[in-house]
């Protein structure tokens, strides 16, 4: 129970402390990392064995389904032979079937159509697109740390907004705006100075000390970290207090050519909520009736964090950013 509550206006103001110049470079950073080509394209569970699931990155069509082991295929979304979207055919044992002339695909290469590499971390897939990373190829992406599956319940909330990857990200590398933006969620939020010395020897670890509202006066105080592991992705950990090891990913994939005069990007976050508290049995087995809940939640946020990126973006894209 907060003892000391302060109402939203008399919170100490945090402008200062989100010093423009620091966020810049510290999304100067993060943007210069190495993707190896990898573009997060939404949850796992979205990619069923019964029918082929369509997504767009960069302006490339891409289609997802799973073959007759469960793993995921993909590559064009385009059919090879008169370009039929093949988001729309079907699949049957692990057979992606054009829904036109019936060309059957199995993942291997066949009739001009070529696979591209997909990966499925069990929360979330993505697909390596070497025509639009443009960098040296990797085996696999770059997916953070998290809590076991078996220990953890997951939920993927997926939003699109009128702005760059580099909006988003830099939304998620300003935490101060967290009890402004967002006083329904976090209260007492402080920025801390020392976040080098308490993460180890992460690069631009960012420390933070909040409280998420439960109801009233009611709160959950946690010690969070945050960091940007590759060029469109930023993670919130939590380091100290209830749910220690949960993380909430956030991941942005572009879903129009770069350079486009009205750019459009996909958030998708993946919240992975763990803790050692014995009751918590009980929430993994409640998981279908949470997870609804855990992207309701995020989508509220994100409906002020995606206003944020796309104010960002329309103040750059005019020359009037003042950051």
């Amino acid at each position: 129970m907060r003892r000391h509550a302060v109402a939203w206006e008399h919170q100490r103001s945090t402008w200062r402390q989100a010093r423009p110049a620091a966020i810049a470079g510290a999304l100067e950073r993060a943007t210069a990392r190495r993707s190896g080509n990898w573009f997060v394209v939404g949850a796992s569970r979205e990619v069923r064995p019964d029918l082929p699931t369509g997504r767009t990155v960069a302006g490339t069509e891409v289609v997802l389904w799973r073959d007759g082991r469960g793993g995921v295929r993909a590559g064009s979304g385009v059919c090879p032979h008169l370009g039929a979207p093949l988001k729309d055919g079907a699949v049957r044992c692990g057979t992606l079937i054009c829904h036109w002339h019936g060309l059957a695909l199995d993942g291997s290469a066949f009739a001009g159509w070529e696979p591209w590499p997909a990966f499925d971390d069990g929360v979330l897939v993505w697909v390596r697109l070497d025509q639009v990373g443009g960098e040296e190829p990797t085996e696999r992406p770059v997916v953070p740390p998290r809590p076991s599956a078996a220990g953890a319940v997951s939920a993927v909330y997926t939003g699109v907004g009128t702005c760059e990857p580099q909006d988003v990200v830099a939304n998620r590398l300003d935490p101060w705006h967290g009890a402004w933006l967002h006083p329904y969620s976090f209260v007492d939020l402080e920025v801390l100075d020392d976040s080098a010395g308490a993460v180890g020897d992460e690069e631009d670890a960012l420390l933070v000390r909040v409280s998420f509202k439960v109801a009233g006066r009611a709160v959950v105080p946690v010690t969070a970290v945050f960091t940007a592991p590759e060029p469109r992705t930023v993670t919130m950990r939590i380091v100290e207090g209830e749910g220690t090891g949960s993380v909430v990913e956030t991941h942005a994939t572009p879903l129009v050519p770069a350079g486009s005069a009205r750019p459009r990007t996909a958030v998708v976050e993946a919240v992975v909520a763990a803790s050692d508290r014995p009751g918590f049995a009980a929430a993994r087995f409640l998981a279908p009736l949470l997870r609804p809940a855990m992207r309701s939640a995020a989508g509220r946020l994100w409906r002020d964090d995606l206003a944020y990126a796309e104010r960002r973006w329309l103040l750059r894209s005019t020359g009037r950013f003042p950051g």
